[in-house]
C-alpha cells in the first residue's frame, strides 16, 4: 500500500472513531435513564413477593443506587443491574416486572432491554 493510502486511511479513521463515541451516554446518564424508564414505565415491580407501583420501585432503586454510587460500587449500567435491579439485597429473591398487555419478566432482562435500547438510541 502506498503511504499516501496508508495516510488518508489513517485519517478517515481518527474522524471515525470521535463519532461513533460523540453521542455515547456516561454510565450515570445511562443509569438515571433506566431508573427514570422504570418510573415512566407504568408497569408494576415484585419485590420480595409483592407488587409495587412503577414510582415506588423507581424510588427504591434509586435508593439502592444512591447506596451503591457512595461505596463505587456500580460504575457502569451492567453492575448497576446486577447489583441493584436483579435481586432484593435482603432476602435474594429475584425481581419481576409486570407491564400491562406483556408477559413477567425478570427484572434484570426488563432492564438489560431497556439499557439496550438507550445505547442505539431507540
Amino acid at each position: 500500500m502506498r503511504p499516501t493510502a496508508i495516510l488518508l486511511l489513517a485519517l478517515v479513521a481518527a474522524w471515525l472513531v470521535p463519532l461513533q463515541t460523540a453521542g455515547a451516554a456516561s454510565p450515570e446518564e445511562e443509569i438515571a435513564s433506566l431508573i427514570a424508564m422504570l418510573g415512566e414505565s407504568g408497569c408494576e415491580f415484585q419485590r420480595n413477593g409483592r407488587w409495587h407501583g412503577a414510582e415506588r420501585a423507581r424510588r427504591h432503586l434509586q435508593r439502592k443506587y444512591d447506596w451503591l454510587r457512595e461505596r463505587d460500587l456500580a460504575p457502569t449500567a451492567e453492575l448497576f443491574i446486577e447489583r441493584a435491579a436483579t435481586q432484593s439485597s435482603a432476602s435474594g429473591r429475584p425481581y419481576r416486572v409486570r407491564c400491562p398487555g406483556e408477559a413477567i419478566v425478570p427484572a434484570s432482562e426488563w432492564f438489560r432491554g431497556k439499557l439496550q435500547s438507550i445505547r442505539h438510541g431507540s
